[in-house]
């Protein structure tokens, strides 16, 4: 059973409630190991707190209302932006790792407020075309420091948003950019005193979890949408298969294109509960108490049963087998990908074309990681529109 940190009435004053107010709910609330956003370890440039807004609101305020979030509506998921209605863009995409992430953290008793802002922000740094635009983007950049999206969108959030007068970036905090370096051997804390650690929050542990159940599912989704599986295809699958039988099971009369609706919702169903059980279990066996202690951990706590593990890992071969590799949507995407080399290209040999914003920071930057930093901001469409502009220019030239 997971304790409680404290068990005090929550104080509303006067109709409203006052920061310090929402804090002492979170200590009353939330798990001891959560991390609360009174014990945040602050930002890189100080401000003044909020008198109506915890730290972590104030982030995914800051998130939401960035330029580099808006964008993610015109930039592909898998299937190329504008080719389908209802396919998935990189803001659903982050809707729906957000709105999983505050799903287990509350049934862990962790802050939903905190797993929000780092789902929300997770792909902030994403290139256009998805992870193919990705590959081509690092491999334009593979002399010159390397690209690679988590790292972005650290760096979107850092250095790149450019919102405020007093620095540079969102200046959030140190929690959500924690959270933000995923897939990292070791973590620093914000002094040089606290050391190494090899975990980050549980809440950044869920927001990364969440991401694979979201893409897992929704990406399967979408392939069916496009119609690229078959029905033996997604047979041959343990995760199809089984939330299939579940399916038909309690609905028999059930028919596409309700069908294979109804078997993703399982499919994100048994996989939530999945980590939910399995976490619990997890943190109770480290006897962990602060969430501090969560980072003294040798390996993360939020996790999948053994079982859901290695088919997960079966599922994600399917994928790229059958689904990101498909030809109808390879071929779109290697179309695209030239277009963003072409047109990386085009700016090495003539920087004027980055415009005077961008071309100010070459000094600082380089001139190979001004260019990235472009790239990677720009939408789909307006890349293609980029394109279009600048082999246009080079004919005439």
């Amino acid at each position: 059973m997971i304790k409680k940190s404290a068990t005090d009435a929550p104080v509303v004053r006067d109709g409203w409630k006052m920061r310090e107010e929402m804090e002492a709910d979170e200590r009353r609330v939330l798990a001891t190991f959560a991390q609360k956003s009174g014990d945040s370890r602050g930002r890189n440039y100080p401000e003044p707190s909020h008198a109506y807004r915890t730290e972590f609101q104030r982030d995914r305020a800051r998130i939401i209302h960035s330029r580099a979030f808006r964008r993610l509506e015109y930039k592909t998921q898998v299937f190329l932006n504008g080719t389908g209605d209802h396919l998935r863009t990189r803001l659903t995409h982050s809707i729906e790792v957000a709105s999983i992430s505050r799903t287990i953290a509350r049934a862990l008793s962790l802050n939903e407020d905190l797993a929000e802002a780092i789902a929300l922000a997770h792909d902030l740094g994403h290139s256009p075309f998805g992870h193919s635009g990705e590959e081509m983007l690092a491999e334009c950049m593979s002399e010159h420091g390397g690209f690679e999206h988590n790292r972005q969108s650290l760096r979107v959030v850092e250095v790149l948003e450019t919102a405020y007068p007093q620095f540079p970036g969102l200046n959030l905090t140190f929690e959500v950019r924690e959270g933000l370096q995923k897939h990292r051997a070791f973590y620093e804390g914000p002094s040089a005193a606290e050391g190494k650690y090899r975990c980050p929050s549980l809440e950044a542990q869920i927001a990364n979890l969440a991401d694979e159940i979201t893409y897992y599912s929704h990406d399967l989704d979408d392939a069916v949408d496009f119609e690229i599986l078959s029905e033996p295809q997604l047979e041959a699958n343990t995760v199809w298969r089984r939330s299939r039988a579940a399916v038909i099971s309690r609905y028999p009369d059930a028919r596409e294109p309700e069908l294979h609706k109804l078997i993703i919702r399982d499919i994100i169903d048994v996989q939530v509960r999945d980590v939910i059980t399995t976490s619990a279990r997890s943190i109770v066996d480290a006897g962990v108490r602060s969430a501090d202690d969560v980072r003294r951990q040798p390996l993360s706590l939020i996790r999948y049963s053994d079982e859901l593990l290695e088919a997960n890992r079966a599922l994600r071969k399917f994928l790229y087998a059958n689904v990101y590799y498909h030809p109808r949507v390879a071929a779109v995407n290697q179309r695209a990908c030239e277009m963003l080399r072409k047109v990386f290209g085009r700016y090495v040999a003539d920087p004027a074309r980055l415009g005077d914003a961008a071309t100010k920071r070459i000094e600082t930057e380089g001139l190979h990681r001004t260019i990235c930093d472009y790239i990677a901001g720009m939408t789909d469409r307006y890349l293609i529109e980029e394109y279009e502009r600048v082999m246009d220019s080079g004919n005439q030239e």
